[in-house]
């Protein structure tokens, strides 16, 4: 094995300071990547005559988006754990083995995302609406975005490379720029601006893959320029079956994870229209609200892990309980000031998209209702984090199916049967969240504690 003795601030700089270094940037590039979501809803919300309609459709296709994020992301996870952890050992044969098996996976998704999207938009969406406006507006949408999704296919895997050696403010300055285009593109493409034709829903989500590509390039451009660290040729590209298996024994999790949210808004779509069309409205617009919360979250646990992954790989015990403490006290902070945001703030962020009165009136009810989960899912987040780094991917496994899935989907349901009952009591479904989260972080706890007693840290 060649082994290169090398100095790293991820080794060497106190933990606290190097997780704001890091987790900051990865927190405003995991906004951005929210931020996405939302500019698009806050557009499209207000077309003349049909903007809930075509809010409803976005709804409609973001689970298969959330799909597409979570395959990439949870690569690039695999990719981020075992690059920092080949490089704290000071193997760099491996970690240029390891990026060129990920942007081989990366060719795989993309062709994996063509061919959902020419062959099986229609289907998918024909199994949660009988509306035929809404169905074409989303048939159209989510077809542009899956066969153009090339950008946020490797943005994914070139942003974790990038942020595995320390160099997250890169990854941010692309972020921030895909971002900035597709504000820009947004109204433009939408509404027919500056002689352009009004496309629409169509022109959201051309605004969106455009302002992908755009991120994905600079990633590419600052990974190949500044990370000198990897080696880079097409060599590295051919497939290694070890290589692979051990990107994704890290980021299979991570996938779950980010794949459950997709299953779990799918799910809700289906229970909640039983109840009223404006239940699915107004959850896919909270949703996406909220995620400006828990995706800072998530950019802190994307510090967290390449964190603790470097010196468990260095044997440093001391540094690795301190990148646990720290992780989960600063993402507890943010999950916090999340809470007092949403219970401050609900009427206002709610007046932004053009909601009709009852839509409007259950967004506000799921943003202070469900905000209350904030704390725990904070905890759920920080702990996969940490888990995903020592290698306890079934623990971090857990933890996704039980706050996604398992506590969600059957206790959702049986709260709709109460509001399908009485739209007073809708509210109920609300709470299905916060006891969600809970209970999946007990779990988490108890699973930390026999971590931390197994490898003695």
């Amino acid at each position: 094995m060649e082994k290169e003795k090398t100095v790293n601030k991820m080794g060497t700089m106190p933990v606290n300071k190097l997780m704001l270094s890091i987790g900051i940037p990865m927190i405003i590039s995991m906004v951005l990547q929210a931020f996405y979501n939302i500019v698009d809803s806050a557009f499209v919300s207000n077309m003349a005559g049909n903007g809930e309609a075509a809010l409803n459709a976005l709804t409609l296709s973001f689970p298969v988006q959330m799909l597409m994020v979570a395959v990439g992301i949870g690569t690039g996870v695999g990719t981020n754990a075992l690059l920092s952890k080949s490089l704290g050992m000071g193997n760099k044969k491996k970690a240029a083995k390891v990026a060129g098996n990920a942007v081989f996976l990366g060719i795989v998704i993309y062709a994996l995302c063509l061919l959902f999207g020419i062959f099986g938009v229609k289907a998918y969406i024909g199994t949660q609406t009988a509306n035929a406006e809404i169905f074409d507006m989303a048939v159209s949408y989510l077809r542009i975005c899956c066969i153009i999704s090339m950008g946020i296919v490797f943005f994914s895997i070139f942003e974790k490379m990038l942020q595995a050696t320390g160099l997250s403010m890169y990854s941010t300055i692309a972020q921030v720029t895909g971002a900035v285009l597709n504000i820009i593109l947004d109204p433009i493409l939408i509404y027919g601006l500056l002689g352009l034709p009004e496309m629409g829903v169509r022109g959201a989500a051309y605004a969106t893959v455009i302002g992908q590509i755009a991120s994905a390039l600079l990633a590419f451009i600052f990974h190949i320029k500044f990370n000198k660290e990897v080696k880079n040729g097409v060599k590295y590209m051919k497939p290694s079956l070890k290589i692979i298996g051990e990107i994704y024994a890290i980021g299979f999790p991570a996938i779950i994870a980010q794949a459950l949210m997709s299953v779990m808004t799918y799910a809700l779509n289906i229970i909640l229209v039983r109840i009223d069309e404006a239940m699915v409205t107004a959850y896919g617009l909270y949703y996406k609200l909220q995620q400006f919360i828990l995706f800072a979250a998530f950019g802190l646990r994307d510090a967290i892990t390449p964190i603790v992954s470097f010196n468990h790989g260095m044997g440093d015990k001391k540094r690795v309980r301190d990148g646990i403490k720290y992780g989960i006290l600063y993402t507890l902070i943010i999950m916090v000031i999340g809470l007092i945001a949403m219970e401050c703030f609900a009427n206002p962020i709610s007046n932004i998209f053009g909601l009709s009165g009852e839509s409007q009136q259950i967004c506000i009810s799921a943003m202070r209702i469900i905000s209350w989960s904030f704390v725990f899912a904070g905890l759920n987040i920080a702990f996969q984090g940490v888990f995903q780094a020592l290698e306890s991917g079934i623990a971090s496994l857990v933890i996704s199916v039980c706050r996604q899935f398992l506590f969600v989907i059957p206790v959702a349901w049986g709260f709709s049967l109460l509001a399908m009952s009485s739209m007073d009591y809708s509210w109920t479904v609300w709470l299905t969240f916060p006891i969600a989260e809970f209970v999946s972080a007990a779990i988490a706890c108890v699973f930390m504690l026999n971590i931390k007693k197994k490898q003695q840290l």
